[in-house]
């Protein structure tokens, strides 16, 4: 994809970067991203890429805009209240970025609609809040060989994974992680968040997006856990479970 003047003067400061240059930002330029869930972590990892230069960037989620969002999803203001947000994500990162494609799907990833969203884009970055869409986009990816990049916050704590089913059987799922039957864990909806937790997990989404892109996934196989009230991170490996249902059936 040819980089017109004003492209090349959008996207100068990262085309400096010896590992995205100019050949770089056209993968950018020619990738297709969807991206599972508007609220916080949306609200970071949507602009981001938008600012990027994603070329396409699809946007799934059925819920509105409500007061009590706007703490840490600033992707929105007030004047937003009561509006789908797959309409105020429009709205917003088209006035960001009027270069891209922006697809929105105001309605909830189902069993039913899955393959139909998903099977067009290269990468998916699930921001979504409940495990059984992260169950559903997993087992969704799998079956495409689709990368996933997962996100999630609960409290104070953060955490980022990628997965990518065409290095299968060599690389885990997120099912070989957390399985369906495992206790549900907090959400942000039972313990709370800290919004500057949710903008820094959504944006370190983001960069594996690019990363993934460009052919240079950090965390594949890997999980990243923040810490927000001590700052500390660390990264564990995601051991591969052969008896997993998702993964180990595609192997």
């Amino acid at each position: 994809m040819h980089l017109t003047h004003d492209q090349e003067r959008r996207y100068i400061r990262q085309m400096m970067l010896a590992e995205i240059g100019r050949e770089g930002q056209e993968k950018i330029a020619a990738a297709r991203v969807l991206v599972v869930g508007a609220g916080g972590l949306g609200s970071a990892l949507i602009p981001y890429l938008a600012a990027a230069g994603v070329g396409v960037l699809g946007i799934i989620d059925s819920d509105r805009v409500e007061l009590s969002n706007l703490a840490r999803q600033v992707m929105y203001e007030t004047g937003d209240l009561g509006r789908l947000k797959v309409e105020a994500a429009r709205d917003r990162v088209s006035e960001l970025n009027p270069e891209i494609l922006i697809n929105s799907y105001p309605e909830a990833l189902t069993a039913e609609n899955a393959v139909r969203v998903m099977k067009d884009y290269d990468i998916i970055a699930d921001g979504c809040d409940n495990f059984a869409t992260r169950f559903l986009v997993n087992k969704t990816c799998v079956a495409l060989k689709k990368p996933l990049i997962s996100g999630a916050v609960a409290g104070w704590e953060g955490q980022v994974a990628s997965f990518n089913p065409a290095h299968i059987p060599a690389s885990p799922c997120y099912q070989c992680f957390l399985h369906p039957e495992a206790p549900e864990a907090n959400t942000c909806i039972e313990s709370g968040v800290a919004g500057p937790l949710v903008g820094m997990i959504g944006a370190a989404q983001a960069l594996e997006v690019l990363r993934m892109i460009l052919g240079s996934p950090a965390l594949i196989g890997k999980l990243a856990l923040t810490n927000g009230r001590t700052q500390q991170q660390r990264i564990i490996t995601i051991r591969k479970d052969a008896a997993c249902e998702v993964c180990g059936a595609a192997a």
